[in-house]
Protein backbone atom coordinates (compact mmCIF):
# COMPACT_ATOMS: atom_id res chain seq x y z
CA UNK A 1 0.00 0.00 0.00
CA UNK A 2 1.31 3.44 -0.82
CA UNK A 3 0.47 6.96 0.19
CA UNK A 4 0.78 10.04 -2.01
CA UNK A 5 3.31 12.62 -0.83
CA UNK A 6 3.32 16.34 -1.55
CA UNK A 7 6.32 16.09 -3.88
CA UNK A 8 4.43 13.68 -6.12
CA UNK A 9 6.35 10.63 -4.93
CA UNK A 10 5.02 7.73 -2.96
CA UNK A 11 6.12 6.45 0.44
CA UNK A 12 6.05 2.83 1.36
CA UNK A 13 3.67 1.56 4.06
CA UNK A 14 5.87 -0.44 6.45
CA UNK A 15 3.06 -1.64 8.72
CA UNK A 16 3.35 -5.29 7.77
CA UNK A 17 7.14 -5.46 7.47
CA UNK A 18 8.44 -3.75 10.59
CA UNK A 19 7.89 -6.76 12.81
CA UNK A 20 8.76 -4.97 16.03
CA UNK A 21 7.31 -6.15 19.31
CA UNK A 22 4.01 -4.53 20.25
CA UNK A 23 1.63 -4.83 23.13
CA UNK A 24 -1.03 -6.45 20.98
CA UNK A 25 -1.55 -10.05 20.07
CA UNK A 26 0.40 -11.42 17.11
CA UNK A 27 -1.38 -11.18 13.78
CA UNK A 28 -2.19 -14.36 11.95
CA UNK A 29 -4.02 -17.60 12.22
CA UNK A 30 -3.19 -19.92 15.05
CA UNK A 31 -1.59 -17.21 17.20
CA UNK A 32 -3.17 -17.36 20.64
CA UNK A 33 -4.17 -14.10 22.26
CA UNK A 34 -3.05 -13.42 25.80
CA UNK A 35 -5.92 -13.87 28.30
CA UNK A 36 -6.26 -10.13 28.96
CA UNK A 37 -6.95 -9.48 25.27
CA UNK A 38 -9.74 -12.00 24.78
CA UNK A 39 -13.06 -10.48 23.80
CA UNK A 40 -16.20 -11.37 25.71
CA UNK A 41 -17.20 -13.79 22.99
CA UNK A 42 -13.79 -15.49 22.92
CA UNK A 43 -13.70 -15.91 26.69
CA UNK A 44 -17.33 -16.92 27.00
CA UNK A 45 -16.56 -20.51 28.01
CA UNK A 46 -14.16 -19.58 30.80
CA UNK A 47 -16.84 -20.00 33.48
CA UNK A 48 -20.35 -21.32 33.70
CA UNK A 49 -21.88 -17.91 34.47
CA UNK A 50 -25.38 -19.29 34.88
CA UNK A 51 -24.06 -21.87 37.32
CA UNK A 52 -22.28 -19.15 39.28
CA UNK A 53 -25.54 -17.22 39.68
CA UNK A 54 -27.07 -20.34 41.24
CA UNK A 55 -24.36 -20.63 43.92
CA UNK A 56 -25.61 -19.89 47.45
CA UNK A 57 -22.61 -17.59 48.01
CA UNK A 58 -23.54 -15.52 44.94
CA UNK A 59 -27.15 -15.21 46.04
CA UNK A 60 -26.02 -14.18 49.53
CA UNK A 61 -23.74 -11.51 48.06
CA UNK A 62 -26.56 -10.08 45.93
CA UNK A 63 -28.88 -10.02 48.97
CA UNK A 64 -26.20 -8.25 51.04
CA UNK A 65 -25.68 -5.65 48.31
CA UNK A 66 -29.41 -5.02 47.99
CA UNK A 67 -29.76 -4.77 51.78
CA UNK A 68 -27.20 -1.97 51.76
CA UNK A 69 -27.77 -0.18 48.46
CA UNK A 70 -31.57 0.02 48.51
CA UNK A 71 -31.99 1.61 51.97
CA UNK A 72 -28.98 3.89 51.40
CA UNK A 73 -30.43 5.10 48.10
CA UNK A 74 -33.90 5.65 49.57
CA UNK A 75 -32.42 7.53 52.54
CA UNK A 76 -30.26 9.68 50.25
CA UNK A 77 -33.17 10.61 47.95
CA UNK A 78 -35.51 11.41 50.86
CA UNK A 79 -32.82 13.45 52.64
CA UNK A 80 -31.84 15.27 49.45
CA UNK A 81 -35.41 16.26 48.56
CA UNK A 82 -36.31 17.11 52.16
CA UNK A 83 -34.56 20.51 51.83
CA UNK A 84 -36.63 21.90 48.94
CA UNK A 85 -39.80 20.37 50.37
CA UNK A 86 -39.21 21.90 53.80
CA UNK A 87 -38.24 25.26 52.32
CA UNK A 88 -41.40 25.18 50.22
CA UNK A 89 -43.86 23.91 52.83
CA UNK A 90 -42.30 25.14 56.10
CA UNK A 91 -40.52 28.37 55.16
CA UNK A 92 -40.88 29.93 58.61
CA UNK A 93 -39.31 26.92 60.28
CA UNK A 94 -36.41 26.78 57.82
CA UNK A 95 -35.85 30.54 58.13
CA UNK A 96 -35.18 30.33 61.89
CA UNK A 97 -31.79 31.86 62.66
CA UNK A 98 -29.25 29.65 64.37
CA UNK A 99 -26.03 31.75 64.36
CA UNK A 100 -26.17 35.31 63.10
CA UNK A 101 -27.52 35.15 59.53
CA UNK A 102 -27.21 31.36 59.30
CA UNK A 103 -30.60 29.69 59.35
CA UNK A 104 -31.81 26.10 59.44
CA UNK A 105 -32.04 25.92 55.64
CA UNK A 106 -28.31 26.74 55.31
CA UNK A 107 -27.39 24.18 57.96
CA UNK A 108 -29.57 21.55 56.31
CA UNK A 109 -27.97 22.26 52.93
CA UNK A 110 -24.48 21.93 54.45
CA UNK A 111 -25.50 18.73 56.21
CA UNK A 112 -26.19 17.15 52.82
CA UNK A 113 -22.47 17.23 52.05
CA UNK A 114 -21.67 15.41 55.29
CA UNK A 115 -24.51 12.97 54.73
CA UNK A 116 -23.13 12.10 51.27
CA UNK A 117 -19.62 11.61 52.69
CA UNK A 118 -20.95 9.40 55.48
CA UNK A 119 -22.91 7.25 53.02
CA UNK A 120 -19.81 7.01 50.80
CA UNK A 121 -17.71 5.94 53.80
CA UNK A 122 -20.26 3.35 54.82
CA UNK A 123 -20.34 2.05 51.26
CA UNK A 124 -16.54 1.72 51.24
CA UNK A 125 -16.76 -0.44 54.35
CA UNK A 126 -19.58 -2.51 52.85
CA UNK A 127 -17.76 -2.79 49.50
CA UNK A 128 -14.76 -4.31 51.28
CA UNK A 129 -17.09 -7.05 52.57
CA UNK A 130 -18.59 -7.46 49.10
CA UNK A 131 -15.08 -7.84 47.66
CA UNK A 132 -14.32 -10.64 50.13
CA UNK A 133 -17.58 -12.35 49.20
CA UNK A 134 -16.82 -11.92 45.49
CA UNK A 135 -13.33 -13.38 45.88
CA UNK A 136 -14.89 -16.45 47.52
CA UNK A 137 -17.31 -16.82 44.61
CA UNK A 138 -14.52 -16.48 42.04
CA UNK A 139 -12.39 -19.01 43.93
CA UNK A 140 -15.33 -21.40 43.99
CA UNK A 141 -15.90 -20.95 40.24
CA UNK A 142 -12.21 -21.52 39.53
CA UNK A 143 -12.22 -24.62 41.71
CA UNK A 144 -15.30 -25.95 39.90
CA UNK A 145 -13.86 -25.35 36.43
CA UNK A 146 -10.35 -26.50 37.33
CA UNK A 147 -8.78 -23.32 35.96
CA UNK A 148 -5.68 -21.90 37.56
CA UNK A 149 -5.70 -18.38 38.95
CA UNK A 150 -3.46 -15.88 37.25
Amino acid sequence: MTDDREDGGEKEDLTGTVGSATDIAPVGYGAAKPPHELTAHEGIDAFDWHGITLLPHFKAMIRAKVRFVLPATVFFVVYYFALPVLVGYAPRFMAKKVFGNINLAYLFALSEFFMAWIIAGLYLRAAARFDVMERGIVDEAIRRTGEKRR
